[in-house]
Order: C-alpha cells, then sequence, then structure tokens
C-alpha cells in the first residue's frame, strides 16, 4: 500500500500510510496523542501493537497530527473457513476535532480498498471501550453484532468468538464478549463520562449494559463484514459511493 490521500475538509487531511513507513518522530506523536486521551498507556505496549500493524490512517491540519487509527489485515481459519480479518488497534480524535468526517471517509475508503484485494470474504474486528467508536457500527453499517435489536446468528457468533480466542487467548471471554487486556487503557476523565441524554440511544445504552466494566478498560468485541452491500446510506456517502 503506497501512501494515499483520501478525505479532506476544511480542518483535516486524511491519509494511509504502511506502518513500515512510521518514523521515530510521527510514532512519538502519535503516542503523545494517545496519552492526551487515555490512562494507562505503556510505552512499550504501544510500539509493540503498532509494529504489527500493516497500515495507519492518519489525520492532519497543517501544525499537527490531530488523530490515527492503526489497522492489521490478515488471513485466518479460525473458524474453519478461511476469512480475512481487518483489525482496530489504537484510534484516537483529537477533542478539537470532533465532528469531522474525516476519519470516517479515509478508514472506510482504505479498508474498501484493501477488501477489493482479499481472496476471501472480509469482516472488520473491532475492540472498543468506548461508546462513540461503538456508535460507528450502526451509523455506517447495515448489519453488525452484538447489537440491541437482534441475537448474533450462529454463524457470526463462532466465527467472532474464533478470531478472538486466536487473538486475544484467555483474555477473551467468551460468555460476555468482553476483552480484559493485560494493561487497559481507560478513556481519560471528561471522555469517560457518559453525556446527559446519550442514553436514550438505544445503541449507545445496550453498549453501555453490555460493557459495563468500560470505566476499568474492558473492550467488547464487534464484527462486521465489509462490502458494499452492507453500508449504510451514511456509509456509502463516505465511500463516495452512489445510493442505492
Amino acid at each position: 500500500m503506497s501512501e494515499l490521500l483520501v478525505a479532506t475538509d476544511l480542518r483535516l487531511r486524511g491519509r494511509v500510510i504502511e506502518r513500515c513507513s512510521v518514523d521515530a518522530q510521527l510514532e512519538e506523536a502519535m503516542f503523545a496523542l494517545l496519552t492526551a486521551h487515555f490512562t494507562g498507556v505503556d510505552r512499550g505496549t504501544f510500539h509493540n501493537d503498532l509494529a504489527e500493524k500493516t497500515a495507519v490512517i492518519l489525520l492532519e491540519d497543517d501544525e499537527h497530527l490531530r488523530g490515527f487509527s492503526t489497522l492489521q489485515m490478515y488471513t485466518t481459519r479460525a473458524a474453519g473457513r478461511p476469512v480475512t480479518i481487518i483489525y482496530s488497534g489504537d484510534t484516537i480524535v483529537d477533542r478539537s476535532c470532533w465532528g469531522s468526517h474525516t476519519l470516517a471517509r479515509t478508514w472506510i475508503k482504505c479498508v474498501r480498498q484493501s477488501a477489493a484485494t482479499a481472496a476471501t470474504d472480509v469482516y472488520w474486528l473491532l475492540i472498543t471501550s468506548g461508546y462513540r467508536t461503538y456508535r460507528f457500527l450502526p451509523v455506517f453499517f447495515r448489519a453488525f453484532y452484538p447489537r440491541f435489536d437482534e441475537p448474533t446468528p450462529p454463524c457470526e457468533q463462532a466465527l467472532l468468538d474464533a478470531v478472538a480466542r486466536e487473538r486475544f487467548g484467555q483474555r477473551y471471554d467468551g460468555g460476555s464478549g468482553i476483552v480484559r487486556l493485560d494493561r487497559p487503557q481507560v478513556l481519560a476523565g471528561d471522555l469517560l463520562a457518559v453525556q446527559p441524554g446519550r442514553t436514550t440511544d438505544a445503541h449507545i445504552a445496550f453498549f453501555l449494559a453490555r460493557n459495563a466494566g468500560f470505566v476499568s478498560g474492558d473492550e467488547l468485541v464487534c464484527l462486521t463484514r465489509i462490502h458494499d452491500d452492507n453500508l449504510t446510506p451514511a456509509g456509502r456517502r463516505m465511500a463516495g459511493l452512489p445510493r442505492t
């Protein structure tokens, strides 16, 4: 994957680079941004997590790094059939840039480009301790799991369990669908609080009930298929696709 500029708004530019293109200066900027929004961030854990990724999405303005997300793409037969997994690692957008769609546009275009080269079905494996990140799923994808309004189909549950156990081992609790990392990162102060009125959103209420330990850094494991047919109208707009 060569460097690709895929989204721009009035404030931010989004670009995707190979992980091997991350130099020491950029890595330090990423680490500083993460520690400004999370507590419990360990330098060695961050470095090792970054080292295993295949791509990095960067959000920048004229002066600073304002956000990033790391991705790892790999193929597994953990569920008895070959599938391609796109696993999201550390992800953060600076508070000053909330409301920008640059991350969504860049991320969706990046994973669609990656999925186009895959020889198998492609799934996004997401673990999240924040309801804001979980809310990304219903906004941009039609089918995703777990969710409040339908049980996870057995085939999807088997795939979710298999890839989660393969990746996290005993840190994954299949009964609850929660991963408890050895060194959890907890959203800092004001970011940990649930904003008044947000629990009226059924998706957010579900996340908070399903992952009550988010306050300690517990991560809910989520899975969705990366395919144009699975994008909502909002997801198609982010991808630059025509309406269906």
